[in-house]
């Protein structure tokens, strides 16, 4: 009978090895899923901290833009300058070429000649960049270089 018994304790010790297992795969699948859960409100604090901030950041901007428009408007109130006359399309093409003008000195004017000022629109050559003028120099050089012939 002895053993009966000692496959009676193994039986009970198997069973109870066996109930231990089940409640610490229980325990392991339970600790699984809150680590996904305090994952999940992990990635929902950074999503509403970054909402905040972009929130914030929109506030900022649509009182920066407040302020601006009231800048504008402010602005517009004011009175109005003195009207400037301009010329017309034939006084533009009457205009000298740019290499005819020369600069001229700055004078103050006088109050009352303020109010007819007038705005001379002159075309102006613009000026060479660096890698054009190498350019331009190597198209000079070109003509001095001597052709040789190599048989």
């Amino acid at each position: 009978m002895s053993t009966s018994k000692e496959l009676e304790t193994l039986r009970s010790t198997r069973t109870k090895f066996e109930e231990e297992s089940h409640s610490l795969t229980e325990k392991q699948k339970n600790l699984e899923e809150k680590v996904k859960m305090l994952e999940e409100n992990i990635a929902i604090e950074k999503l509403k901290n970054s909402n905040k901030a972009t929130s914030e950041a929109i506030s900022q901007l649509e009182s920066k833009i407040n302020g601006l428009e009231q800048k504008l408007k402010e602005i517009t109130k004011v009175p109005e300058a003195p009207k400037h006359t301009f010329e017309t399309k034939s006084e533009v093409a009457a205009a000298p070429e740019p290499e005819q003008v020369k600069p001229e000195t700055v004078e103050s004017i006088p109050e009352e000649a303020a109010e007819e000022e007038t705005v001379t629109v002159v075309p102006f050559e613009e000026p060479m960049v660096a890698g054009q003028e190498e350019y331009g120099e190597n198209l000079k050089k070109q003509p001095e270089k001597k052709k040789r012939k190599f048989f």
